[in-house]
Parts: C-alpha cells; structure tokens; sequence
C-alpha cells in the first residue's frame, strides 16, 4: 500500500486495545492512553456521554460545544475518573482535527476512493471550519496543559500504559 494512502484501509480490529463492548468506566484497567484520539468513537458510556456534544458546523456551534465538553473534562477530573478526562480531551482534539479537514478539504473528504485512494486538493474547503478548528484547538492544549490532568496520566501512563 502507498504511504499516503488511509490507515483504515488496512485495519486490524482484533489488535486494537479497545473493545466497544467494554464498559470503561465499570473496567477503567483496560482503558489505554494511546495516541491522538484512539478510541474516542469506542469508549462507552463516555462515547455517549461525551459525543453528544460534540458539534462544529459553525464558530458559534463549536464554541458552545467545546465549552460543554471542557466542562465535562473538568467534571471527570473532579471526579478522579482520569479514563473520562482522557476522552473528553480526545473529543477536543477530535474537534480540531475533524474541523480542520472541513476547512482544507470540501466535504471533509482528504481521498478519493474512486481513484485508487489519491489525495484530493487541499484548499477547498470551509472557512468556518477552520474557525471551529481553532476554538477546539484552544480548549484541547487547555485540557492538555491541566496540571491535575497531567499528573494523572503520567500515572496512568506510567502504571497502566
């Protein structure tokens, strides 16, 4: 497979660390960090919890929307449930990346499927989104610099992986 082609092409569910028939909260010892967003659309009952408010069609809709979700990290963190914090900060990051392929590419499409998977062009995409994508970025690297936040996924991290 060429380099630029999408990762998902050639996905290995049976290897991937997170399950959708998991209850993370009533198991959180078999939650993984991961890079980036892994698992955010998997990770039940915070998927539900969280996914729920997670919109950017517009800089207004992102801005409600990334303050509901960073509320909800705030609320996890509280709560010493480091798993919820983890995915309410990938639901942000999420927002940015997602908001971002919207801004630079139309219809949010980077390939074409019917062309052998072939990058389309950059620069075509929605000037909103990439309003969106910044409101989302500020809350992400918000979520990501809390000192509460950090500690506990050094721990995390460090005792569970």
């Amino acid at each position: 497979m060429r380099k630029d082609t999408p990762s998902y092409l050639n996905f290995n569910n049976k290897k991937y660390a997170w399950k959708p028939y998991v209850d993370y909260r009533k198991h959180p010892e078999l939650y993984r960090v991961g890079k980036g967003e892994q698992g955010v659309l998997i990770c039940e009952p915070y998927k539900s919890e969280i996914g729920q408010n997670w919109r950017f069609k517009t800089e207004a809709i992102a801005v409600e929307s990334s303050n509901k979700i960073y509320a909800q990290f705030l609320g996890y963190l509280f709560y010493g449930d480091f798993v919820g914090a983890d995915m309410a900060r990938k639901y942000l990051q999420m927002g940015y990346t997602r908001a971002r392929r919207y801004a630079n590419y139309k219809g949010g499409r980077k390939y074409d499927a019917e062309n052998n998977y072939a990058l389309l062009q950059r620069g075509t995409g929605d000037d909103e989104k990439a309003k969106s994508a910044s409101v989302f970025y500020a809350k992400w690297k918000d979520a990501e610099q809390n000192e509460t936040y950090v500690a506990m996924k050094a721990t995390w991290k460090k005792e569970r992986g």
